[in-house]
């Protein structure tokens, strides 16, 4: 064997031994993936973290500081005038101070409260993020599986069309066939080949937007498990259950209402403005100077202090500062309101038209159904006539053409009405859980 052979049979085998390696991944492992590696879900928690910090700070304001505080002093100086001697004298303090907050008008435990939603709205932001990134693998990954299927009738075809060209070319050498209808097969050949070619394309392209929804790198080899292609249409769920369900757990939903909650806090908190605000404060210090004759620990001892006071702080004018911030609050609710409203109606218009989607899919995937098979039978008496030389070409090739036009309706109603299926079961909560 030559040195070229031999490195062409290696690569060769290095090739489809990768090919064998390929991780075909389910739609669950897709979706758990996606958990876990996206970018924006990634930063989402990252947010959540930083909310879950402020609200250690927010519980932690309520306790009381403690500073301490030391100073060191050496001043240099003349003993009398004229007198050419040098004095240094040297001094200092050490201390420490604690404030409390014993009354705000309940604004430290509504910032505690505030800092709790916080990190429950950063965690439904994570879960609204996911179900939105979610349905885009659900599509992606629906349109690849109709993708194979589209390839795989593409192939029989192909291989029909060759075999039905050989046969005619054979016809026509030996005087029993024009040719014209030989040419005819050649090009019909050559449009399933192109279909093929195109369905293959399309499914390296859906491949590329799942995997750059999965976020792998672009090189990385991926390929999806082979999926059972049938399909029974399940019963439709009711559309007031899911707009009911989907009302009850979804994340924005559920955002809206803290929101609200968010507000009225904000309320709460502009009306402890007209309050006072009560704050006990404390130390012990003591401090020493060596231009006594006094020792420096007894100067400590002597100068040992302690100090404890009560400070109110009572808000009498504040240029309508108070009466502005409780009125914008109160706007802050309706707003949170209406948003929730906004919310609940978009959401249940949604899942109204995944509904109608679904039953318009079926629809289709029931008519489809019947034409692909009154034109399956109609395409398998026509090659029979083809074979046996009742029918012309023109006549096959256009029943053939109707045939494929059918399969590709067929195909086309049945990933739809399993995707639309999917789609409304999603907003209804019970999709991941079917998953394999």
């Amino acid at each position: 064997m030559s040195f070229f052979a031999l490195i062409s049979c290696t690569l060769a085998g290095n090739a489809q031994q990768e090919q064998t390696h390929i991780k075909q991944w389910s739609l669950k492992e897709c979706l758990a993936y996606a958990q876990q590696h996206n970018i924006t879900l990634n930063n989402l928690r990252l947010a959540k973290q930083s909310a879950d910090q402020n609200l250690i700070s927010a519980k932690a304001s309520v306790l009381p500081d403690l500073n301490a505080s030391a100073s060191q002093n050496a001043t240099h100086y003349g003993t009398a005038w004229g007198d050419t001697g040098k004095s240094i004298n040297l001094n200092g303090s050490a201390g420490l101070n604690s404030s409390v907050t014993l009354f705000n008008g309940g604004t430290l435990r509504a910032d505690i409260r505030q800092s709790q939603l916080a990190t429950e709205m950063a965690d439904l932001d994570v879960s609204e993020a996911g179900n939105d990134l979610y349905l885009q693998i659900i599509q992606a990954y629906t349109n690849i599986m109709l993708d194979k299927e589209t390839i795989v009738y593409a192939q029989d075809l192909v291989q029909t069309s060759q075999a039905q060209t050989e046969q005619m070319d054979q016809q026509y050498k030996a005087g029993a066939a024009a040719k014209k209808d030989l040419i005819q097969l050649q090009a019909q050949l050559a449009s399933d080949q192109y279909t093929l070619t195109s369905a293959k394309n399309a499914e390296r392209q859906d491949k590329i937007t799942l995997k750059q929804l999965l976020q792998l790198p672009v090189d990385s080899a991926f390929d999806i498990v082979k999926a059972d292609t049938t399909f029974a249409l399940a019963a439709i769920p009711s559309l007031h259950e899911v707009i009911q369900d989907a009302i009850n757990k979804r994340p924005e939903i559920k955002n809206s209402l803290l929101n609200i909650e968010n507000s009225k806090l904000d309320l709460k908190k502009a009306k402890a403005g007209y309050l006072p605000v009560i704050s006990l404060n404390g130390g012990i210090g003591t401090n020493y100077n060596n231009g006594t004759n006094i020792g420096t620990f007894r100067q400590f001892d002597n100068n040992f202090y302690q100090q404890i006071g009560i400070t109110a702080t009572i808000p009498l004018f504040s240029r309508k500062v108070n009466q502005t911030n409780v009125a914008k609050s109160n706007i802050a609710i309706k707003q949170a309101e209406l948003d929730l409203l906004n919310t609940k109606t978009i959401l249940s218009q949604t899942v109204e038209k995944a509904y109608i989607n679904t039953q318009n899919a079926y629809s289709q995937y029931d008519a489809s159904a019947e034409q692909l098979n009154y034109n399956k039978e109609a395409y398998r008496i026509a090659g029979e006539e083809l074979r046996v030389g009742s029918a012309n070409t023109v006549e096959y090739i256009q029943q053939k053409n109707l045939y494929i036009q059918a399969l590709q309706a067929y195909t086309q109603a049945k990933y739809s009405a399993m995707l639309s299926l999917n789609v409304f079961n999603f907003y209804k909560g019970d999709f991941l859980e079917n998953q394999q």
